[in-house]
Parts: C-alpha cells; structure tokens; sequence
C-alpha cells in the first residue's frame, strides 16, 4: 500500500510543479508560497476530519512535536526556494536540480536513520540518479550569441564596424546571462530548495513514527504557513495580494490541491514505508514534469537531457527492485 502511495506522490507533485510555474508568472514567490500554503493546510486539515484522527492530537509526544516543527521549517525553506527558482529559471532546469535531494536523503536515511539493508542497491541507484540529474543540468544559450555571430557576417566596413560592436555588447551581455542563470541566480535557490527538501524527509521520518500520518501532514503544513505569510510581512509584499491576476490565483490554488494530495500520500509510505526507497520513487514526478512543460511551456529535453532522464528512472528502477 505505501508504494501505491508513493507513486501517487509522485504524480501529485508533477502537477504541482507545472501548475506552479503558471501562477508565478506574474504573481511574487513569496507571495504564491504563501496563498498556496492555505489551500495545501485547509485540505490537509479536511482529510485529517475525514479520516478522523483530529482527536489524537493531543497524544502527539514532545519529540514528535518537536521534529514535525523542524521538517515544517525545513518545508518552508525549501519552497521559499524552490518557487524562487522556478520564477526565475526553466522548470526542466530547475526541477533535477532540486530532485537532488534524493541522493542526499538515500544517503542521509542509511547514515541517520540505520536503513542499510540491501546497501549495494541503494548505493548503485543513488549513484545512477547522481549522474542522471548532472546530465540534466544544461547551461541556456543566449540568444545575443546568435545576433553577433550575423553582424560578423557583414561585408561593408560600416556594417563590420557595427557588426563588431554589436559581437562585443552581445558576448558581454552572454557571459552576464550565463553568470546570472548558472552561477548565481535560480540554480543557487535551486540548490538550497533540494538540500531543505532531504532535510524534511529525515525529520519528517522520526516525527511521524507515532503520529497518525494525515495528522502530522496537518500540524507541519501549519508550521510551514506561519513561515511563509511571516516572510511575506518582513518583506513587505502583503500588499501586492489584492493585484495577483485572477487567472495565476487559480492555478496557485491547484496547485495548492495537487501539493496537499502528494503530501498526503507521501508521508503516508513514509511512515509506513522505507525512506530510501519511497523518496526516489516520489521523485519520479519529473517525469509529469517533463511531460507537461513539454506541450504547456514548449520546453524541450536535449538527447543529453533525456539521456539523463533515463538514468533518473533507471537508478530510481535499481533502489525500488532491489529492495
């Protein structure tokens, strides 16, 4: 049943990332965190009634109140950051980045949490998906390098003269976009997003050992709520709330849905499941991903990409078989 879970996980969190990127289009980061955060804690709340474990809260110990705090801090980070990046960067280049997490939660779970059964496996898929999610990282060309290249094919003196200067201007303008979109702009956001994500799962992992799972869903979205409407407000973008565009505030409120169902199901096979391998098999969103952003943003995969992708499935194939 936990694997049903985490495939389920899985799909959810595909979507989420696709119905992200088109309410965060015009609308702030912080902002679409925050909104979408409700919609993840209001459901997330429904189903804790539905499945009526709203009365074993107060059963919750302290270590386990404790640590679902920390993963809803951690969570919280981990958005800020992920819907940073994807606002600035290509969802197909920010999504394998921040799936790295993946290696470093295998890594963390045999580590912290003793899960060393079947270690060769583990170790071979994690490696597979290390090298899967390198091959996906690809750097964006400018399209001022293909404006240079035809003034250079200029003739006249006047026009080579031009041509020239406009090769110096687009290559200086070139190498500020690769700085920007490789060094230090979404990939560092990117990075951060995947490392706060590994942390969740291991915090998560000891604070719902005791904790019925929807419930530990509930009272850790909560957490991450506080978080990001108290960045929204030391920030000061409260007030830009009243202008989100109609259209970007529906597609944040799936995404909302889409959220809270992966989280559902996530930390259901986490708690009942092996974190090593429910974590890898949930990263098998970015195959949704790639998908949908495929026909809705005409991103495409290079052969290098998809070479990529295929080792992705491939390692995530190696940890779930062999375990």
């Amino acid at each position: 049943m936990w694997f049903t879970a985490a495939v389920l996980s899985a799909f959810f969190a595909g979507l989420t990332s696709v119905l992200a990127k088109c309410g965060i289009k015009k609308t702030d980061s912080d902002v679409a965190t925050a909104l979408r955060t409700i919609i993840v804690l209001l459901f997330s709340w429904l189903m804790t009634v539905l499945a009526g474990s709203v009365g074993t809260i107060k059963n919750i110990d302290a270590k386990s109140l404790t640590f679902l705090i920390l993963s809803g801090l951690a969570t919280g980070v981990s958005w800020l950051c992920y819907f940073k990046a994807l606002s600035m960067g290509d969802v197909n280049k920010v999504v394998p980045i921040d799936k790295s997490s993946t290696v470093l939660t295998v890594l963390l779970a045999i580590v912290i949490l003793g899960e060393t059964k079947h270690l060769a496996a583990k170790l071979t898929g994690t490696a597979m998906l290390a090298a899967g999610i390198f091959l996906m990282l690809e750097r964006r060309e400018s399209k001022g390098g293909e404006v240079g290249s035809k003034a250079t094919g200029s003739k006249t003196a006047g026009k080579e003269e031009a041509g020239s200067k406009a090769v110096q201007n687009n290559a200086a303008g070139s190498r500020e976009a690769r700085n920007r979109v490789w060094s230090g702009g979404w990939i560092l956001y990117a990075v951060l997003s995947a490392i706060f994500a590994a942390l969740t799962s291991i915090l998560a992992k000891v604070g719902i050992a005791n904790v019925e799972s929807n419930l530990a869903t509930a009272v850790r979205t909560g957490v991450v709520l506080i978080m990001a409407w108290l960045i929204v407000f030391v920030k000061g973008k409260q007030r830009g709330i009243r202008n989100t565009d109609k259209k970007e505030l529906l597609f944040i409120g799936f995404s909302g849905l889409a959220t809270g169902a992966s989280w559902l199901c996530y930390y259901y096979a986490i708690q009942n499941g092996i974190v090593s391998v429910v974590v890898p098999i949930d990263k098998l969103s970015i195959i949704v991903t790639v998908i949908f952003s495929r026909f809705l943003f005409g991103e495409k995969l290079t052969r290098k990409g998809l070479a990529g992708l295929g080792l992705m499935i491939a390692g995530t194939l190696v940890i779930a078989v062999g375990t």
